[in-house]
């Protein structure tokens, strides 16, 4: 149910999105994408001036952020409706960001990365040097239009830096 193009900006997308949603009488979805539509919304407000795409996928991976934290929070509360729907909203979101790295690409982006740093500084980087990895490493992933969440990749450089 992906229709995705370059063409056309995120806002019509999800506005096509919505009212074939809608058609469908798919509740859940109808639901998440006028949240995305009003958190583009917002968010365009709060600038005052058109998104450029890279704030837009900024916008979704927050929402993404915040449904992950919800499901963790429901799950230790015992609510696990409430945390299905959640990923539920997930699904529907990531549709619109580009797909996220599996651990084994974001790894060796990572090693690449930490092997960088230690070019430019001449040495393995240590523990301490965790910030300069992770701006390496997601600098990588803007230059390549990809994406992965900033736990993840955190947990993968302290993993590199310890080893």
């Amino acid at each position: 149910m992906k229709i995705m193009s370059e063409t056309l900006s995120l806002e019509t997308q999800v506005n096509q999105q919505v009212i074939t949603a809608m058609k469908a009488h798919d509740a859940t979805r109808t639901t998440t994408l006028r949240l995305i539509k009003n958190a583009l919304k917002n968010k365009f407000i709060e600038k005052r001036e058109a998104l450029t795409p890279a704030e837009e996928q900024q916008a979704l991976a927050t929402m993404i952020k915040q449904r992950r934290d919800s499901i963790e929070q429901f799950t230790k509360g015992n609510r696990p409706e409430l945390a299905a729907k959640e990923a539920a909203e997930i699904a529907v979101i990531e549709e619109f960001l580009p797909k996220a790295l599996d651990e084994a690409a974001l790894a060796a982006l990572v090693s690449e990365a930490v092997t960088e740093v230690a070019a430019a500084t001449g040495q393995k980087p240590t523990p301490k040097e965790m910030g300069a990895v992770m701006k390496a490493v997601q600098a990588k992933l803007q230059a390549a239009s990809l994406r992965a969440e900033g736990r993840t990749v955190s947990e993968l450089v302290k993993k590199a830096l310890a080893g």
